[in-house]
């Protein structure tokens, strides 16, 4: 008789796992750095629980926003929000599948142990950004966010002359603060969970007075999605408590 139960309980078991594995989908997915560092720990916990495999593009959000328009097909976003409204606006992503996450403030970044200049005002930044040796921030012919914004800002301090010999890109789709590691920057601006993201790199604050900024995740699932409903699962799980944990942990708020 106890032999009897044992093969019916692996067998059973063999039954789940078949059904497990044909309800399993591979998940391609367009995601923004903004988010890649917690996304990186929150994949392997999606997959592990829904069986599901995700197939991640890496890249900045304006970048993935003109590939949809232009006719690219992924399942699920991972985008600014105002990328998924227009892109909700254009018919690109499913009524009633869009949401937001977490949201994060810009910042200001050094090399841990280093000189921390001035940001408390906007003139003191501004000072300071000019006695820099090397500036870094997204190169903002890329779309990224952080890199487009930072640089109306300095055009708009009337100092972009003065620090185009020292303005640092990272590679595209990388985080500015590894140019404070590699020496060649002592001043980094990006999102703060992208300057915490390198090890090595302290933030200061955030960007001061009216120069403040804060930019909010958002995800949806593409129209004709071909996996629509794994797509629909993990733009969930994003907004879980067991998700929203890592992502305060690394540094966002919630939206």
């Amino acid at each position: 008789m106890a032999t009897l139960i044992v093969r019916l309980v692996a067998f059973l078991a063999l039954i789940l796992a078949q059904v497990s594995w044909a309800n399993a989908a591979e998940v391609k997915v367009f995601s923004t750095i903004g988010v890649k560092s917690v996304l990186e720990e929150l994949i392997p916990k999606f997959e592990k629980s829904s069986g599901h495999k995700l197939n991640v593009t890496w890249s900045t959000a304006a970048l993935l926003t003109k590939r949809v328009e232009s006719g690219e097909q992924a399942d699920a976003l991972i985008l600014i929000r105002s990328n998924v409204e227009t892109l909700l606006k254009a018919g690109k992503i499913a009524p009633g599948t869009a949401t937001t996450f977490g949201q994060s403030i810009f910042a200001i970044g050094i090399k841990s142990g280093g000189p921390k200049p001035d940001i408390s005002t906007p003139e003191a930044f501004k000072n300071s950004l000019l006695a820099a040796k090397g500036v870094s921030y997204s190169n903002p012919a890329s779309g990224g966010a952080s890199g487009v914004y930072i640089s109306k800002q300095i055009d708009k301090m009337g100092i972009a002359e003065q620090l185009k010999g020292k303005t640092k890109f990272p590679p595209s789709g990388g985080f500015s603060g590894t140019l404070l590691i590699s020496g060649d920057a002592d001043i980094a601006i990006q999102s703060k969970p992208e300057l915490l993201s390198v090890p090595g790199v302290e933030v200061l604050g955030p960007l001061p007075g009216e120069l403040a900024f804060t930019v909010i995740y958002a995800g949806g699932v593409q129209s004709d999605a071909s996996q629509s409903e794994a797509a629909k699962a993990w733009v969930e799980f994003l907004k879980s408590p067991e998700a929203q944990a890592v992502f305060k942990a690394k540094g966002y708020d919630p939206a």
